[in-house]
């Protein structure tokens, strides 16, 4: 990669327009500026190595920090001026050093490369944006166990193929979700590791010939280790194209999520409401309560995804070590973190303010003849083989079905047609909440059980 000083070069090779387009083509001041704190604080870390190994002098790194500071505080307050004839981040940066401190600020690159410098900056990025984001995953999670607390016996259809299958507790529905949650946060975690290798020292592709300390970069900037290989340590984009198969992952779990709100929230089923706050109308039926914000996360997932599909497409014909393909890393990743920090934050209050409607949870339980699997599990115990109990059943809801009726409707004397097996005890059996109470074990339905995930669950992330 070019130095400052050779953008006169390269401006003198084109004609005008030409040079113009060029400079707007391969610029990326517009979108990489979000790293520039990031940058600033590896530039410390390095200077202060370059400084202790006797590379620079400690006036120099004086005057680094001095400027640095300066630079911080112009960011931080808008006043820095960014320029597209700088190209990116960094060399804006480093021109703005130079002029507020001199020869100080020319030496700040030595024994680096814009290669491993951007390289450790997007690590320094994505490392900060892990743990915000594992915050609000953590956030997401308690307000799903605030609901579910709530609602540990109040009983809603469980569905598969969208029918209804089984009586379940909307507590134990939440849980699945909160499951989901826990392990997106185990992938996250797991991907910071290997966010946090230190690329710098790395050079442009093979290493530096100063004396320096990687090791003491590393140690200074919280890395956890460097980077084994130089080639590697600036190709490699693995850990962005791990991360957003993580954020992948979240999203489409939240978009599951939201597929069920919004159906949920229909008048046709009409099991929860949805803030208004949360919610839009329409421009000419006045009666409209839209739920946009759910619909918005499940179109936002395929643009996450999309982004997964544009990093794994934009490295698979790099060869070693950098190219300027690579520049193209930098806007799905953030565009990545900014989705998916703002679904999540969005997300955990949307949830703290669903009302939930019992009655029809109920009234949609007793319909679709939920307990079936109950009664053919009542005939088991009392001897007859599952799948002659499972043919029993069946014959009994399509007479339930004739008449028009629940299984628990049908008289005794009815259901022992089906099976003489069948005694008085059975109508506690068809109960739902004799159905819930049976599922008494561990990942089960029964409220208890339900009971005892919920408090196991708030004690892990006390932990966490």
């Amino acid at each position: 990669m070019a130095s400052i000083q050779d953008k006169d070069t390269w401006s003198g090779r084109f004609s005008e327009p030409v040079a113009e387009l060029v400079k707007k083509y391969t610029a990326s001041v517009d979108f990489d500026q979000k790293m520039a704190m990031f940058d600033i604080q590896g530039s410390l870390a390095h200077a202060q190595m370059l400084a202790e190994c006797s590379i620079i002098a400690q006036q120099d790194l004086a005057d680094i920090r001095r400027g640095l500071a300066q630079i911080e505080q112009e960011i931080a307050e808008g006043k820095f001026v960014w320029s597209l004839d700088l190209e990116d981040v960094h060399l804006n940066i480093e021109k703005r050093l130079t002029t507020l401190v001199g020869d100080a600020g020319k030496r700040l690159h030595t024994g680096r490369s814009r290669n491993d410098q951007v390289a450790t900056d997007i690590r320094l990025y994505l490392r900060h944006a892990i743990d915000d984001l594992l915050a609000l995953l953590k956030a997401l999670q308690i307000a799903i166990l605030d609901l579910a607390s709530q609602h540990t016996e109040t009983i809603m259809p469980g569905f598969t193929h969208l029918q209804v299958a089984q009586p379940i507790s909307f507590a134990h529905h939440l849980m699945a979700y909160y499951e989901m949650l826990g392990r997106d946060s185990e992938r996250m975690a797991d991907c910071r590791r290997r966010v946090n290798r230190l690329p710098l020292g790395a050079a442009a592709l093979a290493g530096t010939s100063y004396p320096i300390q990687r090791e003491r970069v590393a140690e200074l900037l919280g890395f956890e280790a460097v980077c084994q290989n130089s080639l590697d340590a600036v190709s490699d984009r693995d850990f962005a194209i791990e991360f957003t198969a993580c954020a992948s992952l979240v999203m489409t779990h939240l978009s599951r999520f939201s597929e069920e709100l919004i159906l949920w929230m229909s008048p046709m089923v009409g099991f929860i409401d949805i803030a208004d706050r949360f919610c839009t109308g329409s421009s000419i039926m006045p009666q409209k309560k839209n739920p946009d914000v759910p619909e918005l996360v499940r179109g936002k997932t395929g643009r996450v995804n999309g982004h997964l599909i544009a990093l794994l497409t934009l490295m698979k014909g790099q060869p070693l070590a950098y190219n300027k393909d690579n520049q193209e890393d930098k806007e799905p990743l953030f565009d990545t973190v900014d989705t998916l920090t703002q679904t999540l934050r969005i997300y955990a209050d949307m949830i703290s303010g669903i009302k939930v409607k019992p009655d029809a949870m109920r009234r949609a339980a007793l319909q679709g003849y939920a307990t079936a699997t109950d009664l053919a599990d009542y005939l088991v115990k009392k001897g007859l083989p599952f799948r002659d109990a499972h043919e029993a059943v069946a014959l009994a809801v399509r007479y339930a079905e004739k008449k028009g009726c629940d299984l628990s409707d049908i008289a005794l004397a009815e259901l022992q047609t089906f099976s003489p097996l069948i005694e008085d005890d059975i109508y506690q059996v068809l109960s739902l909440e004799g159905s819930l109470a049976s599922r008494n074990h561990t990942g089960g339905t029964a409220p208890a059980q339900v009971s005892a995930a919920i408090a196991s669950a708030r004690a892990r992330l006390a932990q966490a």
